[in-house]
């Protein structure tokens, strides 16, 4: 039993917060679970943006996914104000006694004030801010060591909030990412495989983009893989989102490739494609959210890496192997090579790096 708790005094109702990209709300999942098995009877809703709240959505051990709108911003001082008071008066209803917030948001730290649970929790800021870090500070009940650097993967970081309140993970299995499709989603790609004529378990899945399209491989280099792969009679599909720059590339794939392939790329939703990650046999991709997708439903994964850390934002809990350049100024967080959206360390990556990764994985994992 945790300090913070006690048999007559257990967590009721929690709220999570996580206020940022889809990935980032993905690796949440593990808190959820973690939470939930340590104490059964708690209630454990999510507070997200609404366009990511579908990453968690059928989540088994989530009460309710509040969300709030990314575009609220946008609107003026008096729908801004209606807009937040709903959402206060919802989440205020709620009666919650635990709070944790992670992520450097104010709304978390708003929130915590306002809704005056028993425990908050937050990150620990650096040593600058002034005011504003003593006001951060003082929102919250207990703060956590939120590291930053690529050291340590962001699912445990994400895990030590609930550490440092006394839960921790009971197994490796708690620490899982995990999303699910849903029926309608399954049965939407268990008819479009079936229109493909590819059998489930058999393909090799390939989402090359990213929204951030620094992180994307030479062209070139991925139709001669893609290609390489085909010709040994390995199913491929392509997927991509419908983004302007993420069909730009695309087009331009597949006017490289000789080979034939699938391509359901801008043609699903988040749903469907979890579906179709978790019927493939290996997935191959860059440093993106959907490489999180498939590590979330069990996928073998490869996957590239460069300005990113690959120690903090690798696939998590399947087997998988990271490509990476090697290059000394690894990972350094910019767009690019001198801000110019393409990436040397990135584009160093050979064909046969990738072709080797995704040989072990078929190996390993045979249909």
């Amino acid at each position: 039993m945790s300090e913070f708790f006690t048999p007559d005094k257990p967590p009721r109702r929690v709220l999570i917060i996580k206020l940022r990209h889809h990935g980032d709300v993905l690796l949440t999942s593990p808190c959820f679970t973690v939470f939930k098995h340590a104490y059964p009877d708690a209630e454990i809703d999510a507070l997200v943006y609404d366009d990511t709240q579908s990453m968690l959505t059928s989540h088994p051990c989530i009460s309710q996914v509040h969300t709030i709108g990314r575009n609220w911003r946008k609107q003026n001082a008096f729908a801004q104000l209606r807009l937040y008071y709903a959402l206060y008066k919802t989440l205020k209803a709620r009666r919650y006694d635990v709070l944790i917030n992670l992520t450097e948001h104010w709304h978390g730290a708003r929130l915590a004030r306002l809704l005056k649970p028993r425990v908050s929790v937050g990150f620990r800021p650096d040593k600058r801010g002034g005011f504003a870090r003593k006001r951060w500070i003082k929102s919250f009940t207990t703060l956590y060591p939120a590291i930053q650097d690529n050291t340590r993967h962001m699912v445990e970081v994400n895990l030590d909030a609930l550490r440092r309140i006394g839960i921790h993970p009971a197994s490796v299995e708690d620490k899982r990412t995990l999303f699910i499709p849903g029926d309608e989603a399954d049965q939407f790609i268990a008819q479009r495989l079936a229109d493909l004529g590819v059998a489930p378990g058999s393909y090799i899945l390939v989402h090359p983009t990213s929204r951030w399209m620094f992180k994307s491989w030479s062209i070139p280099r991925l139709a001669e893989t893609i290609d390489t792969l085909a010709q040994r009679g390995l199913p491929i599909i392509l997927s991509a989102a419908p983004s302007r720059e993420e069909t730009d590339y695309m087009d331009k794939l597949r006017a490289a490739l000789t080979q034939p392939v699938c391509d359901l790329s801008g043609q699903l939703n988040l749903k469907q494609l979890g579906a179709l990650m978790r019927n493939a046999r290996v997935y191959f991709g860059v440093d993106s959210m959907p490489m999180h997708l498939a590590s979330a439903v069990g996928t073998p994964t490869v996957a590239i890496f460069g300005p990113t850390g690959s120690i903090k934002w690798a696939p998590w809990g399947v087997p998988h192997r990271v490509i990476r350049g090697g290059f000394t100024c690894e990972p350094c967080g910019k767009d690019g090579c001198g801000g110019s959206q393409i990436s040397d360390c990135i584009m160093s990556i050979t064909p046969q790096q990738v072709l080797s990764a995704i040989d072990t994985m078929l190996l390993e994992n045979p249909s």
